[in-house]
């Protein structure tokens, strides 16, 4: 089977399991694909080269026969790999060492035990909707997809105004330090921070969860993910900050924004000794109170 692996950057304390972890994937007869920008930094700053096949830089020279790829980091460093692998159907699995970690839920402990799962078919693939985002001169480029969310927010300290519309009718229009498009994957992330519900992966919803809201009776909605949502930056703001996902872009007033849901899903891997309740479980420590 052949692997990619991808991750940012590797600190001193996590090399000795990433050694563990190459060695495991050498043991179990992988190929081995390695992001080159991660090459060239194990060899500069810990002269160490791992047993590798090939290298990758983008989507352009990622081996379509890839059978998983590997995201060593944070969910950050998990939501890059939706520009490696595209429309591809390549399933992404990963580690974590960064902080919480919905995305990157596997514990840098259990990486062998990963290892041995991957090799024994012992996973399931699930397919996460989601967003595609267009607007003048597409300000994100060619690729513009967020797996998590999509947000418009205030550039300044004054609060803005978002008119919002839901298949061309007319939903709100928002006072707001700003406004959050969510898929049901991005419900635990920026919009679990704003007060917004968490929704399973499945749900086929999208989530509008509004940020510091001036009218106190506005609440995050959850609609169907068939309909297409059209964002108005209006007030008195000159320039506004975008993000789709953990990419941001600040644009000057007067762009109209467009969301709805991509033609193509992202094939995320579990292990199939996980699932996405007992996720939620551990990550927001449900239960964990003494008392219980």
């Amino acid at each position: 089977m052949q692997i990619a692996i991808y991750a940012r950057n590797i600190d001193e304390v996590l090399l000795p399991k990433l050694k563990t972890f190459f060695a495991s994937l050498v043991e179990y007869g992988f190929e081995i694909y390695v992001y080159g920008e991660l090459l060239n930094h194990l060899k500069k700053e810990f002269q160490y080269t791992p047993s590798y096949s090939g290298f990758f830089s983008s989507y352009a020279d990622l081996n379509p026969g890839i059978d998983f790829l590997i995201s060593i980091g944070g969910d950050g460093t998990f939501l890059d790999t939706l520009s490696l692998v595209r429309d591809s159907k390549i399933p992404v699995i990963g580690i974590n060492s960064g902080k919480l970690g919905f995305l990157a839920s596997i514990s840098k402990e259990n990486i062998l035990e990963a290892v041995e799962s991957l090799y024994k078919g012992n996973y399931i693939i699930e397919e996460r909707t989601l967003l595609q985002f267009n607007s003048e001169d597409e300000i994100f480029g060619e690729f513009n997809y967020a797996l998590n969310d999509i947000s418009i927010q205030k550039k300044s300290s004054e609060m803005i105004t978002v008119h919002t519309y839901i298949d061309d009718e007319f939903l709100n229009t928002y006072w707001a330090d700003g406004l959050i498009v969510a898929t049901p994957t991005g419900s635990t992330a920026y919009s679990l921070s704003v007060g917004g519900p968490i929704v399973v992966p499945d749900s086929n919803d999208f989530i509008i969860s509004p940020i510091s809201p001036h009218n106190l009776t506005v609440r995050p909605i959850v609609i169907p993910d068939k309909g297409k949502i059209t964002l108005v930056p209006a007030g008195r703001c000159s320039k506004y900050l975008v993000s789709m996902d953990h990419y941001h872009k600040v644009v000057d007033k007067g762009y109209t924004f467009h969301i709805q849901k991509a033609d193509f899903s992202m094939h995320v891997l579990r292990l199939g000794t996980t699932n996405y309740y007992s996720t939620l479980r551990n990550k927001l420590m449900w239960g964990m109170d003494k008392r219980n």
